[in-house]
C-alpha cells in the first residue's frame, strides 16, 4: 500500500474532567502535532498517491476551528472529554468529509485508508485510522 503524510499542528487548551485524568482535570493548553496519512493500493498516471498540496490544505483546513481554541467553550464538543483519541477521530471526520466530497480531486477517490494521529508530546501520542 502506497501513503502521503502530512503534519500541521493546533494549539489548544481544555480540560479532562474526570479523576482519572489527574492534574489535567484542570483547564490546561496543549500543542499538538497533527499528521494525516492517506493510503492508496496504486498510483496515478503522474505517479501520485494523492496530491500532497491539496492534502496539506484539507488538513489546515479541518484544524483551523480549533487552533487557539478553548475546546470546553465549543458548542460541538458539549459534555464530551476530548482526549487525544477522542480529538483524532474529529480530525479524521473532517478530512473524510472532505475526500467525500472530491477536495482532493481525483487521486481521492483512490483512497482506502486514512489515519489522523495527534502527538501530545515526545513521548505520547493517539490516532485514529479507518478504511474509507
Amino acid at each position: 500500500m502506497f501513503a502521503v503524510e502530512v503534519r500541521d499542528h493546533i494549539m489548544i487548551a481544555h480540560s479532562l474532567p474526570r479523576p482519572v485524568f489527574g492534574p489535567a482535570q484542570g483547564l490546561h493548553g496543549a500543542t499538538f502535532v497533527v499528521d494525516a496519512a492517506f493510503f492508496t493500493t496504486d498510483l496515478d498516471d503522474d505517479g501520485l498517491a494523492v496530491d500532497i498540496g491539496l492534502a496539506t490544505e484539507i488538513l489546515k483546513e479541518v484544524l483551523a476551528p480549533l487552533n487557539y481554541q478553548n475546546l470546553d467553550a465549543l458548542d460541538i464538543f458539549a459534555g464530551r472529554v476530548t482526549t487525544t483519541e477522542f480529538l483524532s477521530r474529529h480530525i479524521f471526520d473532517g478530512i473524510a468529509e472532505a475526500i467525500d466530497n472530491g477536495r482532493l480531486g481525483e487521486g481521492g477517490k483512490r483512497i482506502r485508508k486514512l489515519r489522523v494521529m495527534l502527538h501530545e508530546s515526545h513521548t505520547a501520542r493517539g490516532w485514529y485510522e479507518a478504511e474509507l
